[in-house]
C-alpha cells in the first residue's frame, strides 16, 4: 500500500510523536499523563472554544508537540497570540521548530502568574490547557483555576479537558460557570472538554 507524500511524512511525524509522548510519559508520567497526544477531534473541541475575534493573548498550558496549538492556529488564531507554557525541554525545542511564531515559556503552568511573567499584566482572551489535572493534589488545581479566571475578561475561558466522567475541578456556582462536552469518542481514550467562565459581582 503506498500512500502519497505529504501523508506519508503526515503518518510519520504523527509516529515519531506518540514515540515522543510514551517516552515521556514512562519517565515522568505525573507530568505527563497520557501515553499519547490529544487527537485532533478533541484539539478542535478545544479551540473552539476560543473566539479568534478576541483581544489579547491566548495561553496554552502544556501544550506537548503542538496538537491543540495546530488546532487553535487552523481556528483562525494568530500564533503571534499563542502564548505556550510547556515544562518539558525536549517539548520546548520541538515547538519551537515547528511553530516559530507562538512565544514559548519552559516552565511551572502551576504557578502561573510568575511563570508568565512580564506578559501576567497583558490582556489575556482565553487559557486553553491539556495539563493532567488529575494527577495534581486538589488544592494545585483550585489554585490554578483560581489564577486564570482571575486573568480573564468576563466573556473569557478556561479549557480544560480530561478523560474523566466529571470535572477534574468541580463547579463553584458562585465563582465560575461550568459547561461540559459530550465525549469525544473519535480521541483515544474518550474525553470530555470542560469551559470554565468567571463570575463578577454585578
Amino acid at each position: 500500500m503506498t500512500f502519497p507524500v505529504r501523508s506519508a511524512r503526515a503518518l510519520s511525524s504523527r509516529v515519531l510523536d506518540e514515540v515522543r509522548f510514551l517516552k515521556s510519559w514512562v519517565e515522568k508520567p505525573l507530568t505527563t499523563g497520557a501515553v499519547s497526544p490529544s487527537g485532533r477531534a478533541l484539539a478542535r473541541l478545544m479551540a473552539r472554544h476560543v473566539d479568534p475575534a478576541s483581544k489579547g493573548l491566548v495561553i496554552e498550558l502544556g501544550p506537548g508537540t503542538g496538537v491543540v496549538t495546530n488546532a487553535l492556529i487552523e481556528r483562525g488564531i494568530d500564533p503571534e497570540r499563542i502564548l505556550a507554557i510547556e515544562f518539558n525541554d525536549r517539548f520546548c525545542t520541538l515547538l519551537a521548530k515547528r511553530h516559530p511564531d507562538i512565544t514559548i515559556i519552559q516552565g511551572d503552568a502551576y504557578d502561573l502568574k510568575r511563570t508568565l511573567g512580564q506578559y501576567a499584566d497583558e490582556p489575556i482572551a482565553a487559557i486553553v490547557s491539556s495539563l493532567p489535572l488529575l494527577t495534581r493534589p486538589l488544592a494545585d488545581r483550585d489554585m490554578l483555576l483560581a489564577q486564570s479566571l482571575e486573568m480573564l475578561p468576563d466573556d473569557g475561558a478556561f479549557v480544560q479537558f480530561s478523560y474523566a466522567n466529571s470535572p477534574p475541578i468541580a463547579e463553584d456556582r458562585t465563582k465560575f460557570r461550568l459547561d461540559g462536552s459530550n465525549w469525544v469518542v473519535l480521541n483515544l481514550p474518550p474525553a470530555r472538554v470542560w469551559s470554565y467562565r468567571p463570575l463578577r459581582d454585578a
